[in-house]
């Protein structure tokens, strides 16, 4: 079979892909391959041809596929340290470049690390495959590393749960896993993970495939309802409203142009949530900037005395609308969402499914022929938000010109985290890059900090806030087919969750930058219990780490020490981003309850003791 499969994957890179080299008849239609070869050449149907892999005992067979694949230069296998670190990368590589690949572990430990680290692409809609070993179809006894409890397809039960599964029980049943696949992968409003467990002993099993009925990936024309009484029903409350909102969402990243079409048009401000800051410009006038738990001025303004809500895109996360109660005074809803559970989460909704560009384009036209709508009638609205909007602006320009304050963790003074992020922020716009920012208080103060003015430009793990995002993602570019060079923001604690990237970075050729924070504790945590109880609990320590020396360890990246002050910031980030390849500035900053030290919190949140006033303005909601 060896020598089948080479020539096989020979034939498919001198054509140049498998659908020309079938087209051509340089590979036969039906096949005799193994289950981990037919694997590999359904996920070449689809345009998956790159992957994340650690392998071990469950993954040999079709490591050895891909071996010869790779020879071949039809594949490209990237071999990683951790399961975490390299699913991240896999999430940034789709989300960011829109190219689907795979992640590969073994049996066990591994898979339940990767199934971990696929939460950030499940909260966030980002298809990724994800292929595991899996216990033996045979019942022979327990499998080494196999969940240990006498049920059957436990791992398949679990991938189940955190998005869709299929267990290749059966290689015949690779056709009807692969359609099932593209469908969760390459789902146009809702993708996610798509998990694939792979029998350790059906992996080698030949079985006969019509590589002509496997699906290619999933493309469908952009939908929007066909019924105009819907968009009249839209109409009636926009034309009703005095105070309009649209909360543009993740989902509508790409759709930017929409959006600002749409709040021009009628007159609406728009609030961003962290995951789709600039789907409008910084500077446009109705650009409110991000809104809920965190949010800002002028974001938490226009939510708060919004009479209609306009949701695109978004899947109403807790610190999104403020758990709920984040629009008190909004009246009625109009929701653009392909996604029908989202699309109806709010009481009082005018619901219009389908593609975000589609459906406001539909809109839009609706609006244009009733003739009924005059901006200017939204002046005082409007014009309400602008004095908000420049509040928050004088506000941010206070923030960015606080000087180093005395940190007890550092025995000096350091720069605040708002300052410090804004200057990183700044360079790597000068150098147009990419940025990605990690969970916790970089991601917070982040979100309000950047200023962009496309979206693409910054990638924030608000869904999972997943530790260890951020640079982890800097291992898409070095496997991507057009690499940017990246930025990634993230504190102390987010960092040694996975710095591994600095070998994998390194082994990869990575071209990019860790920006690391380092405040010596999780000080989003110990904000919130200051909030809420007076008292921090068991969230720093006192030990020191000289990241500087601890990254230099790895040979080729390169380490700078910004100092404590912005001259010492910007210097290091000049010096780093010199070098060609993977490098890393320590960053020193102030924690502690002094107010101007971040960028503050405007909203509500349903946690801790908060919990029955929020719950009591819930109930009252008619939204």
């Amino acid at each position: 079979m060896d020598d089948a499969t080479r020539l096989r994957a020979r034939a498919i890179s001198r054509a140049g892909g498998i659908d020309t080299a079938l087209a051509r008849g340089d590979i036969d239609d039906i096949v005799d391959v193994s289950l981990s070869e037919g694997l590999v050449l359904g996920l070449l149907r689809q345009g998956v041809h790159k992957y994340f892999a650690i392998f071990g005992h469950g993954s040999t067979d079709l490591g050895e596929v891909l071996r010869i694949y790779d020879e071949e230069g039809v594949t490209r296998t990237v071999n990683c340290r951790n399961e975490v670190e390299m699913t991240h990368a896999a999430t940034a590589l789709s989300w960011q470049y829109g190219e689907t690949c795979a992640v590969v572990t073994s049996i066990g430990p591994g898979a339940l690390q990767a199934m971990a680290g696929s939460l950030a692409a499940a909260s966030n809609g980002v298809g990724v495959y994800h292929i595991y070993g899996d216990e033996t179809t045979m019942g022979e006894g327990y499998n080494m590393q196999q969940i240990p409890k006498p049920q059957q397809g436990l791992f398949g039960q679990m991938g189940a749960l955190m998005g869709q599964s299929y267990v290749l029980h059966t290689p015949g049943a690779l056709r009807d896993c692969m359609r099932r696949g593209t469908g969760c992968v390459h789902h146009p409003y809702k993708a996610g993970p798509f998990y694939v467990l792979l029998p350790l002993n059906t992996q080698p099993e030949v079985t006969s495939v019509n590589l002509a009925s496997l699906p290619g990936a999933l493309t469908i024309p952009a939908l929007a309802p066909a019924d105009a009484n819907a968009y009249g029903d839209a109409i009636k409350r926009i034309a009703a409203a005095k105070r309009p909102v649209i909360k543009a969402g993740g989902g509508t990243r790409g759709h930017d142009e929409m959006v600002r079409r749409l709040a021009e048009s009628i007159g609406a401000v728009v609030v961003q949530s962290p995951g789709s800051t600039g789907v409008l410009p910084d500077a446009h006038a109705q650009n409110m900037h991000v809104g809920g738990s965190k949010g800002s001025i002028c974001g938490n303004y226009a939510m708060e005395n919004a009479d209609l809500l306009i949701a695109m895109g978004t899947r109403a996360v807790c610190q999104a609308d403020c758990s709920g109660v984040g629009y008190p005074k909004a009246q009625a809803v109009i929701n653009i969402n392909g996604d029908l559970a989202d699309l109806m989460h709010y009481a009082n909704t005018v619901g219009l499914p389908g593609d975000i560009s589609a459906v406001t384009a539909q809109l839009l036209d609706q609006i244009t022929a009733s003739n009924v709508f005059d901006p200017a009638t939204k002046s005082d609205w409007l014009g309400a938000c602008a004095d908000q909007k420049q509040a928050w602006s004088k506000f941010k320009t206070e923030r960015f010109g606080v000087p180093p304050m005395m940190d007890e963790a550092w025995g000096r003074e350091a720069l605040t985290q708002p300052v410090a992020i804004k200057i990183a922020a700044d360079h790597a716009a000068a150098l147009n890059a990419a940025k990605y920012f990690d969970a916790g208080d970089v991601q917070a103060n982040g979100f309000q900090v950047i200023e962009d003015d496309r979206t693409g430009d910054t990638y924030t793990e608000t869904g999972a806030s997943y530790m260890g995002f951020s640079v982890s993602a800097l291992l898409a570019s070095a496997v991507a087919d057009n690499p940017r060079y990246g930025v990634a923001f993230t504190g102390d604690g987010s960092f040694m969750m996975n710095p591994q990237i600095l070998i994998d970075g390194v082994e990869h050729g990575v071209k990019g930058m860790i920006v690391l924070f380092d405040n010596r504790r999780m000080a989003a945590i110990t904000g919130l219990q200051h909030a809420q109880y007076g008292k921090e609990f068991r969230t720093n320590d006192q030990v020191a780490v000289d990241y500087v020396q601890l990254a230099s360890a790895v040979s080729g990246v390169k380490a700078v020490f910004a100092g404590f002050d912005d001259d010492g910031l910007r210097n290091a980030l000049r010096e780093a981003s010199q070098h060609d390849g993977l490098s890393l500035v320590h960053v020193p900053v102030y924690a502690g309850t002094d107010e101007a030290g971040g960028m503050g919190a405007y909203g509500s949140w349903n946690v801790g003791n908060w919990v029955d006033d929020v719950q009591a303005r819930y109930l009252k909601q008619k939204i």
